[in-house]
C-alpha cells in the first residue's frame, strides 16, 4: 500500500478540535483531484477521535471525509453536542445543586454537568462505522484506534480495528485492544470529565482519552506508523508568557488550566521525548538498532499547531453561546479573557469553530512546503 506507514494523531480539546479540519482542508488542496486517503493509518482521542473516527468512516474518498467535517464544524452549534436550552441546563444545575446539598441522603450524585445525547445523535446520523470494515479489506485504511480512559482500572486503552498482523499490547497504564468500533466507544472518548457522562464499555466505565494518556503518540507506533503527521489545538514548543497577578483564579481559570494538562501537555511532553529518542537512535548503527527480539526505528514527525492563543481567540467569540450558557460560565467567570480558556473547549458555535479552521487552513498553508515533503506528494 502506498504511504501504508503514515499515521495521523488527533488529540482532543473539545471544540478546539475545529482547528484540526482546517489543518485537513488545506490537505485535501494539496492533494489536488486526488481522493486518496494520505493516511491510512488513524488515531484519535476525545474531541479528535470524532474527526479521526469521520476519515475512517470516510476512508475511501478523502476529499469526501474533509468535506462532511467541515461542513459540521462550520455549521456547529452548541445544541448540536449538549444541551443547551434553559430547560436543560436548569435540569443539570438543580442535579448539582441538590447532589451538594443533600447528595449523602439521596445517596446519588449526577453523572455529568451536561447532557451529550444532541452529539450522539448526530454521529449516528452522519457515521457508518460498517464502512471500517470495508476499507481495511480494500486495503483503504491499514488501522483505526479511539483511545478512551478506564475509571475503574485507571489505564488508556486505544481500542482499534486494524490489518490482521497488528496485535494487541500492554504497556504501563496503557494498553491496545482490538475491538469492533461503535459509536459507544466514540462517547466514551470524548467524555470530558466532570463534563459529559461516562461510557460503560466491556467491564467498566470510560472517560475521555486524554485523561491519564501519558503517551498520546504510542498507539500510532503500536499500529505501524514510521511518519506521523500530529495536529494539536494549543500552542507547542512556545515559551509561556510569565504575568503578574494579585488576583485570585477564577474557577474558569482552574478549570482551563486543569483542561489543558489533559489536552495539551502530554502531547508536548510525548513529542519532545520522541525527538529525544530519535536523536538517540541515530547515534546507534543500524545493524545494531535492527537486531535483538525487537527492532528499533526512528519515527519520523511533523506537528502541526495553532499559531495563535486560542483562549485569546474564545474570548473574542463568546457572545455566541446560548444565553443559558453563558450564565453558567459567566457564573465560573469564563466569560472574561482570563477564563477564555475554559470557553475555548465549549464554545461549540459557528463564529469560534469557523474561525478555528480558517487558523487552521492558513497555519497549513504557511508550511505547505513541510507537508508536501511529508506526504510525498
Amino acid at each position: 500500500m502506498e504511504n501504508s506507514k503514515i499515521a495521523l494523531v488527533l488529540g482532543g480539546g473539545g471544540a478546539r478540535a475545529a482547528y484540526q479540519v482546517g489543518v485537513l482542508v488545506a490537505i485535501r488542496e494539496l492533494l489536488g483531484e486526488s481522493t486518496r486517503n494520505p493516511f491510512p493509518i488513524l488515531c484519535g482521542t476525545s474531541a479528535g477521535a470524532v474527526n479521526a473516527a469521520t476519515l475512517a468512516c470516510y476512508a475511501h474518498n478523502f476529499s469526501a471525509a474533509v468535506d462532511a467535517l467541515a461542513d459540521v464544524w462550520r455549521n456547529m452549534h452548541a445544541s448540536h453536542i449538549y444541551r443547551a436550552d434553559p430547560l436543560g441546563m436548569g435540569v443539570a444545575g438543580a442535579r448539582w445543586l441538590g447532589a451538594l446539598l443533600v447528595g449523602w441522603a439521596i445517596k446519588r450524585s449526577p453523572r455529568s454537568l451536561l447532557d451529550n445525547q444532541p452529539l450522539r445523535r448526530l454521529l449516528e446520523r452522519r457515521l457508518d462505522f460498517c464502512n471500517i470494515d470495508r476499507s481495511l479489506a480494500k486495503g483503504t485504511i491499514y488501522a483505526v484506534s479511539l483511545t478512551a480512559s478506564g475509571y475503574g482500572t485507571g489505564d488508556s486503552v486505544s481500542f482499534f480495528q486494524a490489518h490482521p498482523e497488528v496485535t494487541s499490547w500492554r504497556r504501563a497504564q496503557r494498553t491496545g485492544c482490538r475491538a469492533q468500533l461503535t459509536i459507544d466507544h466514540l462517547m466514551a472518548s470524548s467524555a470530558i470529565p466532570f463534563i459529559f457522562p461516562a461510557v460503560h464499555l466491556n467491564r467498566e466505565y470510560f472517560g475521555d482519552g486524554s485523561m491519564r494518556q501519558l503517551a498520546p503518540i504510542s498507539p500510532a507506533i503500536h499500529l505501524g506508523a514510521e511518519k506521523v503527521m500530529i495536529i494539536g489545538v494549543g500552542q507547542i514548543g512556545e515559551a509561556p508568557q510569565r504575568q503578574s497577578s494579585r488576583r485570585y483564579p477564577t474557577l474558569a481559570q482552574i478549570a482551563g488550566h486543569a483542561l489543558a494538562s489533559i489536552f495539551v501537555d502530554s502531547l508536548a511532553l510525548d513529542v519532545e521525548r520522541m525527538e529525544r529518542i530519535n536523536r538517540t537512535l541515530a547515534r546507534i548503527p543500524v545493524e545494531l538498532r535492527e537486531g535483538g527480539d525487537e527492532a528499533l526505528r526512528p519515527v519520523q514527525s511533523l506537528i502541526i499547531s495553532p499559531s495563535e492563543r486560542l483562549d485569546a481567540l474564545a474570548a473574542r467569540h463568546a457572545g455566541a453561546l446560548p444565553w443559558a450558557v453563558r450564565t453558567l460560565l459567566r457564573g465560573l467567570g469564563a466569560m472574561n479573557a482570563r477564563g477564555g480558556a475554559l470557553t475555548s473547549y465549549l464554545l461549540f458555535e459557528e463564529a469560534y469553530t469557523g474561525a478555528l479552521i480558517d487558523l487552521g487552513y492558513k497555519d497549513a498553508m504557511a508550511r505547505r512546503h513541510e507537508i508536501e515533503a511529508f506526504l510525498e506528494l
